[in-house]
């Protein structure tokens, strides 16, 4: 009993649950934000169901793939494949199964466009981005594209089969989670630098490592993030009209401020301690964006 315990915990780790809530999470909010979706829970739950089984796929084929490069860092020698503890076939075949499932709901419940797209997306990441850490940094930006098309996958997926996307909406809040990435990313790789360079990955901006020019790529794209996250209130998505407009607002230009600070720090102090504040504030920083959009809905 404790075996298969321990054998349902390794399976989901294989899933990278913190990561694939944050990701899905994403995209429920765009997916609310779709004019005329209303709060069903049991559409909601079905539709976090797909895109958990989807992103947990392509984190498996990450884990796959990766399996000899997680073994020698400190901070995923312990995955499941990577220790051993799940083979290779057995991850494959996880992967598979969730893969498909994943994308059989959001395309029979949902609609087929959210489902290619969701395809399309497991695919870039796993077998695109995952191979070219090692070759380029440009991995960061393709990386980018998969990481914010769970924006793009919600919005779609808010319309009902037949019916016609309006894909400017979509195609905003994909903006706003591919542009978020990059300080968010370029922080995480500044603080396990030294784990990343080890085995090969070429993640910064900069091939010299934790350079000026990444503080400064790093608050460049926080800058960027300012328009892009007002944008959903000069295009009808969100509204600045009454109470909750104008708190939502408040919230957005604030949540800004306290992300260019935190990346004028770093690019001051060029400091391990200040890319893992830049990297923590990211973490609060888009749920609180995401949310004050769904509050102020239009």
């Amino acid at each position: 009993m404790e075996q298969s315990r321990a054998g349902l915990k390794d399976y989901i780790l294989l899933i990278k649950p913190s990561l694939s809530i944050m990701v899905v999470f994403s995209s429920v909010i765009s997916y609310l934000l779709v004019p005329g979706v209303l709060i069903d829970w049991w559409r909601i739950i079905l539709f976090f169901a797909g895109g958990m089984l989807v992103t947990g796929s392509a984190n498996t084929i990450n884990m796959v793939v990766e399996k000899d490069t997680d073994a020698l860092m400190k901070r995923t020698a312990k995955r499941p494949i990577a220790s051993g503890r799940i083979t290779p076939e057995q991850g494959w075949g996880f992967a598979v199964l969730t893969g498909a499932l994943g994308v059989f709901i959001l395309g029979y419940y949902f609609n087929w466009t959210a489902a290619l797209l969701a395809a399309f997306s497991l695919f870039l990441y796993a077998f695109v981005y995952t191979p070219l850490k090692k070759i380029n940094s440009v991995a960061v930006l393709i990386g980018a594209v998969p990481g914010a098309l769970p924006c793009l996958i919600g919005w779609v997926a808010g319309f009902l089969p037949g019916q016609e996307i309006a894909w400017l909406g979509g195609i905003i809040m994909f903006g706003i989670q591919f542009f978020w990435q990059f300080p968010h990313f370029w922080a995480i790789a500044w603080v396990a630098h030294q784990d990343y360079s080890r085995v090969g990955f070429k993640l910064l901006p900069s091939d010299k490592g934790p350079t000026k020019f990444t503080a400064l790529q790093t608050l460049v794209y926080t800058l960027l993030m300012v328009p892009v996250t007002l944008a959903p209130f000069f295009t009808g998505i969100s509204t600045t009209a009454g109470t909750k407009g104008i708190t939502a607002l408040i919230f957005v230009i604030l949540a800004n401020i306290f992300m260019i600070v935190r990346s004028v720090i770093l690019y001051n102090k060029m400091d391990v301690a200040s890319a893992r504040k830049v990297m923590f504030g990211s973490y609060l920083y888009l749920p609180v964006i995401l949310l004050a959009l769904l509050l102020a809905k239009a």
